[in-house]
């Protein structure tokens, strides 16, 4: 798999337009310094949908990473951001690369944001949303892929909580 966009991609947003990393930081921080006393959860998840360029027979896919910061009974935000990665041809590698985009996301971008709190906000409980479910060909999948996260330190939600991934991310794909 090949990533054809830069990692230095910009952010959307519906509220802010495109945002760079540190933009989306500061915002995220400000929203949860908002309401210090206030539960919140930090969720991100991603989702893609599979294209075919010029009949070649390369598929690509089109991978959507939404971050949301939700103060719960309060409503909240989020950002998203789009990649390609060539060559994926099944279902399995489609809901791994969705997996595995959203884990190496958390892993680059949840420091960032723990240093720039350095210890004063609100803490917040962080999920990774995964695109599967009991219903549907991605029912097999369920326990490897749950396994992979809580593997690597994370918390997992599958459909049909997994909001993220399967409402808002696949909204932008």
């Amino acid at each position: 798999m090949q990533n054809k966009d830069s990692e230095s991609e910009l952010f959307q947003s519906v509220t802010h337009g495109p945002l760079k990393t540190d933009e989306v930081i500061e915002l995220i921080k400000d929203f949860l310094e908002d309401e210090p006393s206030s539960s919140y959860s930090l969720v991100i998840g991603t989702d893609s949908h599979e294209k075919n360029y010029s009949g070649n027979g390369n598929h690509y896919i089109n991978l959507v990473t939404a971050i949301l910061v939700h103060r719960r009974g309060f409503g909240g935000k989020y950002f998203w951001k789009r990649k390609e990665l060539s060559n994926i041809h099944r279902l399995r590698e489609k809901i791994y690369a969705e997996t595995f985009e959203s884990l190496n996301f958390a892993s680059a971008f949840v420091p960032l944001l723990k240093k720039k709190l350095n210890g004063k906000s609100p803490s917040y409980n962080l999920e990774i949303h995964i695109d599967v479910g009991e219903h549907g060909d991605t029912r097999d999948m369920i326990k490897e892929v749950v396994g992979i996260v809580t593997g690597s330190g994370y918390v997992a939600k599958t459909k049909p909580k997994a909001y993220a991934a399967s409402s808002v991310a696949d909204r932008h794909t």
